[in-house]
């Protein structure tokens, strides 16, 4: 497929996620799901260990699609300011100047979002839901493609600041990242066999894609806008609007889904459909992006945390309880 060419979905990401698997190894459903979120214009947090290639993962995507990436390492010295940006004076011209921040991008990866204090966190709520910056009372738009790409360690608590529900709500996937299985991390030391010194893994990417292959930023706006074509029947729906509801009334969690889970749902389920070249949403499609959506909206009674379950467990369940449409 050529850049210039008309955008066919399915081709589009399968050629992404081949050559975009050559760099970051074993982690291509994860990939298939940050596509997804693109595609949908939702954000995504990244939950694993350091050095599964979570910050790899949206820089190697954003080099593929030739968007604008910038990454802001989260520390708890970090001011809303330092994210957002801030009017300067201009003793030249008598007068302050808008500088812009490093939310003003396509793809924000927002390194261990955790580690900043909630006045800092805070900042993005109104850039996530809304992409815009409000200033001293003037608003800048923020890119048509802006996207976090935030990351968390789950095991290191000392020095974090637990997200609020208020945040969470707003990232499209909470994807869980694991290592590789025992095959692919062999895959990554042959990768590395043979070159001089550690360099960066990005620089693999400029032989995989030596073949003049590029996609572009107006490609996935194309894909964005084929979703509209995308039916999700009322079955559909309706089995989407019981799944968001049974999370709400087991007996073993504190707080369900909300509203905006229930879209959320919906429109990664069309994308999905698109992804696979279908124009019509299955019950399949929402089994699949099912607990990326949900898993980090569904909040636990305590006992139950100390029993061992997990929001995986209740949709897991809820999943098995809730009739599929014919």
């Amino acid at each position: 497929m050529n850049a210039g060419g008309a955008v066919s979905v399915p081709e589009l990401v399968e050629s992404l996620l081949d050559r975009a698997e050559r760099v970051v190894v074993g982690q291509r459903d994860n990939l298939e799901l940050i596509l997804l979120a693109l595609v949908c214009g939702g954000h995504v947090l990244l939950e694993g260990v350091p050095g599964t290639a979570k910050t790899l993962m949206a820089r190697t995507l954003a080099r593929m699609l030739r968007l604008d990436c910038k990454r802001v390492q989260f520390t708890p010295d970090l001011m809303p300011s330092d994210i957002l940006g801030t009017n300067v004076f201009n003793l030249q011209m008598s007068k302050f100047e808008f500088r812009a921040g490093p939310v003003f991008t396509d793809i924000l990866a927002a390194d261990e979002i955790n580690r900043t204090p909630p006045k800092t966190q805070s900042a993005l709520l109104e850039v996530m839901e809304e992409k815009n910056v409000t200033l001293d009372g003037v608003s800048h738009p923020l890119s048509d493609l802006f996207t976090v790409v935030a990351t968390q360690n789950p095991i290191e608590y000392e020095g974090t600041y637990r997200l609020p529900e208020a945040q969470l709500d707003r990232f499209l996937l909470k994807l869980d990242i694991r290592y590789p299985p025992s095959a692919e991390e062999d895959r990554i030391l042959r990768l590395y066999q043979g070159r001089a010194g550690l360099g960066h893994p990005l620089d693999i990417l400029g032989e995989a894609m030596a073949d003049g292959w590029a996609a572009t930023r107006e490609q996935l706006l194309s894909a964005r806008q084929a979703t509209a074509n995308v039916v999700a029947k009322s079955e559909i729906c309706a089995y989407i609007g019981k799944i968001v509801r049974m999370t709400r009334e087991m007996d073993k969690v504190l707080m369900g889904a909300s509203s905006r889970a229930a879209v959320h749902l919906l429109q990664a389920a069309k994308v999905k459909a698109l992804v696979a070249g279908r124009e019509f949403v299955s019950p399949d499609d929402v089994k699949f992006v099912c607990r990326p959506v949900l898993r980090h909206r569904v909040t636990l009674q305590p006992d139950a945390y100390v029993e061992g379950f997990t929001s995986d467990d209740m949709l897991t369940t809820v999943l098995e309880r809730v009739e599929v449409p014919r």
